[in-house]
Protein backbone atom coordinates (compact mmCIF):
# COMPACT_ATOMS: atom_id res chain seq x y z
CA UNK A 1 0.00 0.00 0.00
CA UNK A 2 2.88 2.23 1.21
CA UNK A 3 5.29 1.08 -1.36
CA UNK A 4 4.29 2.89 -4.68
CA UNK A 5 4.15 6.60 -2.53
CA UNK A 6 7.47 5.98 -1.06
CA UNK A 7 8.87 4.98 -4.22
CA UNK A 8 7.51 7.67 -6.18
CA UNK A 9 8.59 10.26 -3.13
CA UNK A 10 12.81 8.30 -3.87
CA UNK A 11 12.34 9.47 -7.31
CA UNK A 12 11.68 12.64 -6.71
CA UNK A 13 14.41 13.24 -3.72
CA UNK A 14 17.44 11.48 -5.47
CA UNK A 15 20.07 13.67 -6.05
CA UNK A 16 20.08 17.04 -7.91
CA UNK A 17 21.11 15.79 -11.23
CA UNK A 18 18.68 13.45 -11.52
CA UNK A 19 16.01 15.99 -10.59
CA UNK A 20 16.79 18.09 -13.14
CA UNK A 21 16.66 15.32 -15.94
CA UNK A 22 13.33 14.46 -15.18
CA UNK A 23 11.40 16.82 -15.76
CA UNK A 24 10.67 17.59 -11.62
CA UNK A 25 9.15 21.12 -11.16
CA UNK A 26 9.28 22.79 -7.77
CA UNK A 27 7.66 26.00 -6.85
CA UNK A 28 7.07 28.17 -3.71
CA UNK A 29 6.33 31.36 -2.02
CA UNK A 30 10.12 32.18 -1.79
CA UNK A 31 13.29 29.91 -2.52
CA UNK A 32 16.46 30.65 -0.54
CA UNK A 33 19.58 29.17 -1.22
CA UNK A 34 22.35 29.27 1.39
CA UNK A 35 25.41 27.79 0.01
CA UNK A 36 27.60 28.14 3.27
CA UNK A 37 25.36 26.10 5.05
CA UNK A 38 24.89 23.97 1.98
CA UNK A 39 20.93 24.51 2.34
CA UNK A 40 18.39 24.97 -0.46
CA UNK A 41 14.90 26.21 0.94
CA UNK A 42 11.53 26.90 -0.63
CA UNK A 43 9.00 28.30 1.93
CA UNK A 44 4.97 28.91 1.31
CA UNK A 45 2.90 26.76 -0.59
CA UNK A 46 5.63 24.22 -1.60
CA UNK A 47 4.18 21.51 -4.13
CA UNK A 48 7.05 19.14 -6.25
CA UNK A 49 5.59 18.28 -9.03
CA UNK A 50 6.97 15.03 -11.18
CA UNK A 51 5.18 12.47 -13.64
CA UNK A 52 2.91 9.95 -11.42
CA UNK A 53 3.79 12.13 -7.87
CA UNK A 54 2.84 15.67 -6.50
CA UNK A 55 4.44 16.76 -2.79
CA UNK A 56 2.96 19.62 -1.26
CA UNK A 57 4.00 21.16 1.97
CA UNK A 58 4.55 24.94 3.64
CA UNK A 59 8.65 24.60 3.81
CA UNK A 60 10.65 21.69 1.87
CA UNK A 61 14.76 21.67 3.03
CA UNK A 62 17.30 20.05 0.83
CA UNK A 63 20.14 20.04 2.39
CA UNK A 64 23.67 19.20 0.17
CA UNK A 65 26.97 18.13 0.81
CA UNK A 66 30.30 18.97 -0.53
CA UNK A 67 29.32 18.02 -3.76
CA UNK A 68 27.13 20.98 -4.14
CA UNK A 69 23.05 20.61 -5.36
CA UNK A 70 23.50 16.83 -6.98
CA UNK A 71 25.04 16.21 -3.54
CA UNK A 72 21.72 15.59 -1.71
CA UNK A 73 22.39 14.88 2.18
CA UNK A 74 18.39 14.79 3.30
CA UNK A 75 15.14 16.36 2.31
CA UNK A 76 12.90 17.98 4.88
CA UNK A 77 9.49 19.02 4.35
CA UNK A 78 6.89 20.25 7.02
CA UNK A 79 3.92 21.71 7.51
CA UNK A 80 1.22 19.92 6.40
CA UNK A 81 2.88 17.40 4.19
CA UNK A 82 1.54 15.85 1.70
CA UNK A 83 2.43 12.60 -0.85
CA UNK A 84 -0.38 11.92 -3.47
CA UNK A 85 0.33 9.49 -6.38
CA UNK A 86 -2.71 8.39 -8.75
CA UNK A 87 -3.50 5.08 -6.43
CA UNK A 88 -2.80 6.62 -3.08
CA UNK A 89 -2.67 9.82 -0.56
CA UNK A 90 -0.47 9.87 2.24
CA UNK A 91 -0.14 13.15 5.02
CA UNK A 92 1.60 14.12 7.99
CA UNK A 93 2.98 16.99 9.74
CA UNK A 94 6.85 16.00 8.94
CA UNK A 95 8.51 14.04 5.81
CA UNK A 96 12.36 13.24 6.16
CA UNK A 97 14.41 11.54 3.37
CA UNK A 98 17.83 10.38 3.69
CA UNK A 99 19.36 8.79 0.51
CA UNK A 100 22.10 7.33 1.80
CA UNK A 101 20.54 4.97 4.19
CA UNK A 102 17.58 5.44 1.50
CA UNK A 103 15.29 5.64 4.51
CA UNK A 104 12.05 7.77 4.66
CA UNK A 105 10.66 9.28 8.15
CA UNK A 106 7.17 10.56 8.37
CA UNK A 107 5.65 11.95 11.08
CA UNK A 108 2.79 13.83 12.71
CA UNK A 109 -0.63 12.04 12.42
CA UNK A 110 0.11 10.21 9.37
CA UNK A 111 -2.50 8.77 7.48
CA UNK A 112 -1.86 7.08 4.23
CA UNK A 113 -5.20 6.11 1.76
CA UNK A 114 -5.86 3.97 -1.30
CA UNK A 115 -8.71 2.26 -2.65
CA UNK A 116 -8.36 -0.60 -0.04
CA UNK A 117 -8.40 1.06 2.82
CA UNK A 118 -6.23 3.51 5.60
CA UNK A 119 -3.71 3.07 7.84
CA UNK A 120 -3.02 6.09 10.24
CA UNK A 121 -0.27 6.35 12.76
CA UNK A 122 1.58 9.12 15.09
CA UNK A 123 4.85 8.01 12.48
CA UNK A 124 5.75 5.77 9.58
CA UNK A 125 9.21 4.71 8.62
CA UNK A 126 10.15 3.03 5.62
CA UNK A 127 13.72 1.23 4.25
CA UNK A 128 13.33 1.52 0.89
CA UNK A 129 16.24 -0.51 0.21
CA UNK A 130 14.57 -3.76 2.01
CA UNK A 131 10.91 -2.68 1.44
CA UNK A 132 10.27 -2.66 5.00
CA UNK A 133 7.29 -0.31 6.32
CA UNK A 134 6.78 0.27 9.79
CA UNK A 135 3.86 2.29 11.18
CA UNK A 136 4.77 2.71 15.35
CA UNK A 137 2.51 4.17 17.48
CA UNK A 138 5.32 6.24 19.11
CA UNK A 139 4.36 7.56 22.94
CA UNK A 140 0.79 6.63 23.71
CA UNK A 141 -0.76 6.57 20.38
CA UNK A 142 -2.11 3.38 18.37
CA UNK A 143 -2.05 2.59 14.77
CA UNK A 144 -5.13 2.73 13.03
CA UNK A 145 -6.09 -0.09 9.85
CA UNK A 146 -9.40 0.16 8.09
CA UNK A 147 -9.74 -2.06 5.57
CA UNK A 148 -12.35 -2.29 2.66
CA UNK A 149 -13.34 -5.96 0.39
CA UNK A 150 -14.29 -5.67 -3.17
Amino acid sequence: MIRLVLTLMLLVLSAGSALAQSQTKVTGDTFVIDEAKGAATFTGNVEIVRKGLQVWAQKVVIEYGAGGPEDVQTFVATGRVRLKTKDQDATGERAVFDPKTNMLHMTGNVVVVNATGTLAGPELTVNLTDNSTVFNSGKGGRVTGVFSTQ
